[in-house]
């Protein structure tokens, strides 16, 4: 008996075959095609007699052969929503970078993502993003309705909302923020543990997540003081990058002269040089950091170095007066330093 060929089957059979290849119940397929169950049934035995096909397993394979059913792609895995606050403020979708809208209401997305699954009141909201500046009366409820609109996935809104305000769990998104946390904790396990190679790697890792200052631009009083609680965590970091290089022996002085630069009345980034600088065989370089420093501090703040500073400084010159006695190097802090470089560990006096 000649083979029957698409050609010579019906509308409905047709339907009927695209149906059964897609694993359709004979309930669903009757929904689709208007039909009862038993005609349903009535049709698949028909088509299987028309076909010579011997079962409905046979149907599905012929529906895939001849073309009448064709394979679904898998779908993607949904882009996750990743954020960026260490830098200009940012959010993605996948590789789509999202519009978040004006620069308040980027404020107000900000003062929900540094506070993860916690939830803020409009009037924390308010005082946050406006300070002594009150908005309009809804323009909370509309920021927040458009930053879930850019934000959302499918029908899942990020910003959730209950009677007590609004908040952002942590699990709806990919922060850089937390991951620059761990890896700072990373990178300090391994320094405790003494593997000073293996933190400042860590170390650096999270400084490379800082795409330029922190949260530029945002106004209100939240946002000013995240940005400054930021920019000295990035300080923190380099520094602890920094006094690792420098035990390990390696060159820190052009970093550590940068930061000065910019950071002028930082203590402990000013011990840090002296301490650079008198391992390197420079004490007298490292005198006049702090004979800068004070000066600066003076000037600037009317206020003087601390202890830190001047132990600093008592062990620079404890150094320069053992080397001119030529006394024994082991009593010398510089010397400490120097022959701590080679062992991967502290200076006596740091």
């Amino acid at each position: 008996m000649p083979a029957t060929t698409t050609d010579q089957l019906t509308g409905t059979e047709h339907r009927l075959l695209h149906a059964i290849g897609r694993g359709r119940t004979n309930a669903e397929i009757g929904a689709e095609l208007t039909l009862t169950e038993d005609a349903v049934a009535s049709h698949i035995q028909h088509l299987q007699t028309k076909l010579h096909l011997r079962d409905r397993a046979a149907l599905i394979v012929y529906a895939f052969d001849h073309g009448i059913t064709t394979p679904q792609p898998t779908p993607a895995p949904a882009a996750r929503l990743r954020i960026s606050v260490l830098g200009p403020l940012r959010a993605w979708r996948g590789a789509q970078l999202l519009d978040l809208g004006p620069i308040r209401q980027q404020s107000l997305l900000a003062a929900l993502l540094l506070r993860p699954d916690t939830t803020v009141s409009q009037s924390e909201l308010r005082d946050r993003v406006w300070g002594l500046e009150p908005p309009l009366a809804n323009v909370i409820q509309v920021y927040v309705y458009k930053l879930r609109k850019s934000l959302r996935h499918n029908t899942n809104p990020v910003i959730e909302h209950n009677r007590r305000g609004y908040r952002l769990p942590s699990n709806a998104m990919d922060l850089d923020l937390t991951t620059l946390t761990k890896l700072t904790t990373q990178a300090e396990s391994a320094e405790h543990s003494g593997d000073l190679p293996a933190a400042a790697r860590a170390y650096q890792r999270a400084l490379n997540l800082f795409r330029g200052n922190p949260l530029p631009g945002l106004p209100g009083p939240f946002a000013e003081t995240e940005r400054l609680r930021l920019t000295d965590r990035r300080l923190t970091l380099s520094l602890a990058k920094a006094r690792c290089q420098l035990h390990l022996g390696h060159e820190v002085l052009d970093d550590l002269w940068s930061l000065t630069a910019v950071h002028p009345h930082h203590e402990p980034l000013a011990a840090l040089l002296m301490q650079a600088l008198a391992a390197s065989g420079r004490p007298a370089d490292a005198l006049a950091v702090f004979d800068r420093f004070r000066a600066r501090l003076a000037t600037d703040l009317d206020a003087r170095p601390g202890p830190e500073l001047h132990r600093m400084r008592a062990a620079v010159h404890r150094g320069v007066v053992a080397e001119q006695r030529e006394d024994s190097a082991t009593t010398c802090g510089v010397t400490c330093c120097r022959r701590a470089r080679t062992r991967s560990r502290p200076p006596a006096w740091a």
